[in-house]
């Protein structure tokens, strides 16, 4: 009597939302600490405390997994910042909204400035894309919901006397940069200044109360 085969289980395990969180979070500690180029797989599923098989099973390859790291680390900063700049809030509140959620952030992920930086040099293609989904606005629609109001705003303060003119896209660069620069430049600042890790906070933490006002001053006829 032939006995009848039972189909056999399958090798693969069940995809868990937790697992590939715990995934996606240690990739972002890695992706941020050395780099894309740099990060190595076998890093990524030792900081997860999981097999390297779980990582291809996951995410199947380093670039998907960049991709989704990228993805997170967007989300951090794009959509509070863009809402912001958007919003009904007078230029003076946007300015201080801002400072407040890009130093903050920052002060949380100090190695985001560069590692944005250096994904979007290497994978210039992934800005669009960015935008789109994290924002789900497509560059184009975005633009005049942020710029056009901003440039209103600008040209009330310019006919009241309260402001010089400037191009909108110069004002969201100009108050961008100066958030994001120290991080950037990080290293080089801390040799500049003679300071550590607790020498560089007291320096942001004096930036979040000093930058507000030393950027409307810039901005006053």
């Amino acid at each position: 009597m032939t006995k009848s085969k039972t189909p056999p289980k399958s090798l693969s395990p069940e995809k868990d939302g937790d697992t590939e969180q715990k995934i996606l979070d240690a990739a972002h500690a890695v992706f941020l600490r050395q780099g894309t180029a740099g990060a190595r797989m076998q890093e990524i599923a030792d900081e997860a405390g999981v097999n390297k098989a779980l990582l291809h099973y996951y995410f199947r390859s380093k670039d998907r997994l960049a991709e989704a790291v990228f993805r997170k680390v967007a989300v951090q900063l794009l959509p509070p910042v863009a809402m912001v700049l958007a919003s009904g809030m007078t230029l003076e509140e946007k300015v201080a909204r801002v400072v407040e959620i890009e130093l903050g952030e920052l002060s949380r992920s100090p190695f985001l400035p560069g590692y944005l930086i250096s994904e979007l040099n290497h994978n210039p293609e992934r800005a669009h894309q960015l935008v789109t989904v994290v924002l789900g606005e497509r560059p184009e629609n975005l633009r005049p919901k942020v710029f056009e109001v901003l440039r209103g705003q600008i040209e009330d303060a310019v006919r009241a006397g309260r402001m010089v003119a400037i191009e909108p896209e110069q004002f969201v660069i100009n108050l961008i940069s100066l958030c994001i620069f120290p991080f950037a430049a990080r290293p080089m600042i801390k040799v500049i200044a003679g300071v550590d890790e607790a020498g560089f906070a007291v320096i942001i933490a004096r930036r979040r109360e000093e930058l507000v006002p030393f950027f409307l001053r810039a901005l006053r006829p």
